[in-house]
């Protein structure tokens, strides 16, 4: 490689797998000049061969690959998260000089990131985290990317990233998000999301086949129908198409033969977690990360299934009625994940603007969704909008939807259908859109045994009764 700065690439990727490829693939069709780095050999011949057309070259030295960059080196990784990505920079850090770049791409818990950040600034190195959503299709043609961290740093990279997001009209998904690990964080919270909109989906599906007795084919016309309309959304178009998919084994319908028994990578319950750590409920997302775990104990739920007898699912409801209960769960589960963003942005000092979080997740991200509009334009009304159901608009919706919500979950919970997503969605909004909850017996309970005192409706300060005069 020549020592000619113009000839240098501009950005180099670390971590040549499914998606730091095709993301390179992706900055290569918009006209940039960048490399990529690996230890398997086979992942940069993979390069090589699907960028044929514009010369890409991979390099499996890192020495040789930091050395082909334009400084300041702009650096991605694209690697597991966790120990893997600390020992990515261990190895880059003697290889950088001042004012170089990390970016890490991948799915790594905010409070990793905060720490990185921390440690490379002593060394003169911006690190930010970027989280990215839309998977393999996204990264190769447009996904959602949420950099945060490093303002004068994303100033660098802007103009690629703004070229190879997804777009909605002329708008980039992609938006710098603020300071710190807020990107990262903000790609949790999409996950969480993302956990919720999947439990939610599945939950209608056992009921349109356990409780209204709905084929494969006849869910999949209910879903394709949903997708045209006001549920349009990324994943109820996969959905669709899954029923329809035949195993090549059997030739029976490919999801009849998978098991019922869920994975996951964490991201859900890293949103749980740190929704507790704010006491800022999400009971939806919670639901589903639960959900997921409950799946695992198949032997046990088999043996209870035995104990207590096969239920009647059969079910009275309308299919209109239960696009309802979808329509109120998923705008719930959406709402709750912008109220942990509003409570995260105070309490970390992010600052978050969510009109434009709102706006990037229109497109190329896995919650994609026509309802992502409307929340676009509820915070683009009012960014210190606190609540999505205090948006005058997203309330009309709501009441259009509540009466087929609840004959939907009443029926589901007298049959016996496990609904676990739905029924905390609807006791979340009663309870949030209750006035004067009975917590007030809560704070006279822990006086009563623990002194805890309590505050009064009638008076300022703090009290506690002597509760032993009782007896």
């Amino acid at each position: 490689m020549s020592n000619n700065e113009s000839k240098k690439y501009k950005l180099g990727m670390i971590g040549l797998g499914t998606m730091g490829r095709n993301l390179l693939l992706n900055m290569a069709d918009k006209g940039f000049s960048v490399t990529g780095y690996d230890k398997d050999r086979k992942m940069i011949s993979k390069l090589e061969d699907e960028g044929q057309k514009h010369s890409l070259e991979g390099f499996d030295d890192i020495e040789s690959f930091i050395g082909s960059l334009q400084t300041p080196r702009t650096l991605i990784l694209l690697v597991p998260a966790g120990p893997i990505v600390d020992s990515v920079i261990a190895e880059l850090k003697p290889l950088l000089s001042e004012g170089d770049i990390i970016i890490d791409s991948g799915n790594s818990h905010f409070t990793d990131t905060n720490r990185r950040v921390e440690e490379l600034e002593k060394d003169g190195l911006h690190f930010f985290g970027m989280g990215i959503s839309g998977g393999e299709e996204g990264a190769r043609f447009g996904p959602s990317m949420m950099p945060g961290g490093d303002k004068k740093a994303y100033n660098v990279v802007k103009e690629v990233f703004d070229a190879v997001a997804a777009k909605v009209g002329s708008d980039p998904c992609v938006t710098y998000i603020g300071p710190g690990a807020s990107g990262h964080f903000v790609k949790m919270v999409h996950n969480g999301i993302e956990y919720a909109i999947m439990e939610l989906i599945a939950e209608v599906y056992g009921v349109l086949k356990n409780g209204l007795g709905y084929s494969n084919e006849e869910i999949y016309k209910v879903f394709k129908k949903w997708n045209e309309g006001r549920l349009q959304s990324f994943l109820l178009e996969i959905t669709a198409e899954i029923f329809l998919f035949k195993d090549t084994v059997t030739q029976n319908d490919l999801l009849d033969q998978i098991k019922d028994e869920a994975r996951s990578k964490g991201t859900g319950k890293w949103t749980s977690e740190v929704s507790m750590e704010l006491q800022l409920p999400i009971p939806t997302i919670n639901e589903a990360v639960s959900n997921r775990d409950l799946s695992k104990f198949k032997k046990l739920r088999v043996s209870l299934e035995e104990a207590f007898g096969k239920k009647d699912n059969k079910i009275e409801i309308t299919v209109d009625e239960l696009e309802d209960a979808f329509y109120f769960s998923m705008i719930s589960a959406y709402a709750q994940g912008m109220h942990l963003l509003v409570q995260a942005s105070k309490e970390y000092q992010y600052d978050l603007q969510l009109q434009e979080i709102a706006k990037i997740w229109r497109g190329g991200c896995i919650i994609r969704a026509k309802f992502l509009e409307d929340i676009y334009q509820a915070y683009e009304k009012d960014n210190a909008l606190e609540h999505l159901f205090g948006d005058s608009g997203i309330q009309n919706i709501i009441k259009d939807t509540l009466t087929g919500t609840r004959k939907t979950i009443s029926a589901c919970i007298n049959a016996g259908i496990g609904i676990p997503a739905f029924a905390s969605t609807l006791t979340y909004f009663d309870t949030i859109t209750t006035a004067r909850m009975p917590s007030n017996l809560i704070q006279a309970q822990r006086d009563f045994f623990g002194a805890h005192t309590f505050e009064r409706i009638d008076q300022e300060g703090v009290f506690h009764a002597d509760w032993n005069k009782l007896s």
